[in-house]
């Protein structure tokens, strides 16, 4: 039986406000007022005229440029939620695809250990992989569409968190919430019934830690422990 209740944590829509930040820097990118781009896109951003192949260069020059994965402002309420639900006993897994274009791994990793650092965001597992289901968690957290479909197809549990990449699928099979506080009260109901099932203590009260937990160690980098 293993230990630990792991939560598998999108980042770029989910934690991190990537849309939002790719606005901006394709409003200097094409030096067009920003208020032209609508906030209303879907995944690679067809949305706003993108020539074939310019994605690629728009992200490259985003990251490597711009520090994107640094630079990005965190979802409302998102370090509150995983910073309780870690204090909690929940293991915090970040599960992100940001290795897609080639040549640039470095900075991409960087900026995002150094940005879960600077907002505060715990973890013990820092994954870059492109099939989530791969990656083993008890829950996950996504917001494209594709992986959703995929972590559903293969009997995983999956919350959408809602954006407009995502509104228009079909809401029936999706545990979807809409914001970060619909979202830790999911994962808490789903751990809660994880710990009745093995006898264990719920904690006191949410971001409390269970009565029997030890002090947890400093697990905000993955080089802890």
């Amino acid at each position: 039986m293993k230990d630990d209740f792991v939560f598998g944590v999108d980042l770029d829509g989910v934690c991190a406000d990537f849309y939002g930040r790719m606005r901006e820097v394709m409003a200097e990118w094409r030096g067009v007022d920003i208020s032209t781009l609508t906030e209303e896109v879907s995944y690679e951003l067809p949305e706003w005229g993108l020539l074939p192949n310019e994605y690629t260069r728009l992200h490259r020059f985003a990251v490597t440029q711009r520090s994107l994965f640094l630079s990005s402002n965190p979802i409302a309420g998102a370090a509150q939620s995983i910073r309780r639900l870690g204090t909690e006993g929940v293991r915090i897994r970040i599960i992100t695809h940001r290795l897609f274009i080639r040549y640039f791994h470095k900075a991409a990793v960087a900026q995002t250990v150094d940005w879960l650092d600077q907002h505060g965001i715990p973890y013990w597992d820092l994954c870059f992989m492109r099939d989530k289901a791969l990656v083993e968690a008890d829950i996950y957290i996504e917001d494209t569409p594709s992986n959703i479909e995929t972590l559903q197809a293969r009997g995983k549990a999956v919350i959408a968190f809602t954006n407009s990449t995502n509104k228009h699928m079909d809401p029936a099979p999706i545990r979807r919430v809409d914001d970060w506080n619909q979202a830790e009260e999911t994962v808490r109901h789903q751990y809660y019934t994880w710990l009745r099932e093995r006898g264990r203590p719920l904690p006191p009260a949410p971001g409390h830690q269970p009565p029997d937990a030890e002090e947890p160690p400093d697990f905000a980098s993955p080089r802890a422990g």
